[in-house]
């Protein structure tokens, strides 16, 4: 039997899930980005790597060999047939390592509190596959500000990323927990540590007595 919790941490672009992925490590938890293991699967010499060449081309490698994630993204941004072959290539590569790294928890008997940070984890199909999931939401305003201010985008192509994306308000009502990061810094940790508290606490009551 699995001694852990296993959380889906998502959100939208900008509103700031990385942040809340690093209070709940700080509070304690097991983090795995799934992010990162979406570029360890492209890069050179991984299977996936060969196939996205063969599929989207040499435009999407840059001079040292490795992927261009820029040109690759400009590519697939707004094609959804596109965006989905390239899912359908990365998306089983990532749940390859995800069971690994699970499985080494397994091993370990790690009991606590395992973060799966994924940005596309409803979109992706992962929410599913969670015991439990965490959305961090923002505000539009809040969001589309903070992504120019990041990215250096128009206000124009703020609106447009934001709108690529399975909006976050329709993400915080398919969620067990949302986390309002709409505010100050001190107001999210709050949040983050009353969300951990309960998933503590949940994780105690599954327990055998």
């Amino acid at each position: 039997m699995r001694r852990f919790l296993l959380v889906g941490l998502t959100g939208s672009i900008a509103t700031g899930k990385s942040t809340v992925s690093r209070m709940f490590a700080h509070l304690g938890a097991r983090v795995i980005d799934a992010d990162l293991l979406a570029r360890e699967v492209v890069m050179p010499g991984q299977p996936a790597y060969a196939r996205i060449v063969e599929e989207f081309g040499p435009q999407v490698i840059q001079e040292d060999g490795s992927l261009d994630r820029k040109a690759l993204g400009a590519l697939v941004f707004g094609d959804s047939t596109k965006r989905k072959r390239l899912e359908e290539i990365t998306h089983p590569a990532i749940g390859l390592r995800q069971q690994r790294m699970l499985s080494v928890l397994d091993e370990e008997a790690f009991e606590g509190v395992v973060i799966w940070d994924a940005a596309l984890l409803f979109e992706g199909g992962g929410a599913g596959k969670m015991d439990r999931v965490v959305v961090v939401y923002a505000d539009p305003e809040t969001e589309r500000r903070r992504l120019m201010e990041r990215d250096g985008l128009s206000d124009a192509d703020a609106r447009g990323r934001i709108a690529s994306q399975m909006p976050v308000a329709e993400k915080a009502k398919l969620a067990d927990h949302v986390i309002d990061n709409s505010g100050t810094r001190e107001d999210t940790e709050r949040q983050v540590r009353t969300v951990y508290g309960a998933l503590l606490a949940e994780l105690k009551a599954r327990r055998p007595a």
